[in-house]
């Protein structure tokens, strides 16, 4: 991880990339049974006969790895701090993929009232190693501006 980054260090349109997460079949069960215990992220035997047509990782699966990609990837000072956002998952995660993160800065936002902190809004692509797009995030993050 770089050296840790304050709101005036980053630019529009400033794309960021990183990541190598494997997706395990044993991690995707394992998940589902504590937080999302449906059968097709259970079982790849019964998972065949649903919607999904085998073993799929739950989307919160899926931001939660795209949520470890982010901290590993982006070195904000302060920690990655969100504040909301809209999350897409164009088709299922599958056992055996890659995930990589691309982050793209949108925008930058020093605060009116907050002098010490602005907004970045950034989108977050993951990737499979296959290129196909596992997860879509437009997130705003709080972040710190560098101290005078």
């Amino acid at each position: 991880m770089s050296a840790k980054r304050y709101l005036e260090d980053f630019a529009v349109g400033e794309i960021i990339r990183g990541g190598a997460l494997r997706v395990e079949p044993d991690a995707i069960k394992d998940f589902a049974a504590k937080f999302d215990p449906q059968v097709f992220h259970l079982d790849e035997q019964a998972a065949k006969d649903t919607f999904f047509g085998g073993l799929a990782a739950s989307g919160w699966h899926t931001a939660a790895m795209t949520m470890r990609l982010i901290v590993e990837t982006l070195p904000i000072a302060g920690g990655v701090i969100g504040a909301g956002g809209t999350i897409a998952w164009p088709k299922p995660l599958r056992p055996g993929a890659v995930l990589g993160i691309e982050c793209e800065i949108l925008e930058i936002r020093p605060s009116r009232s907050k002098p010490d902190r602005g907004m970045l809004k950034i989108r977050f692509t993951t990737r499979e190693d296959t290129g196909e797009i596992a997860q879509t995030l437009v997130a705003d993050l709080v972040v710190p501006r560098r101290p005078a």
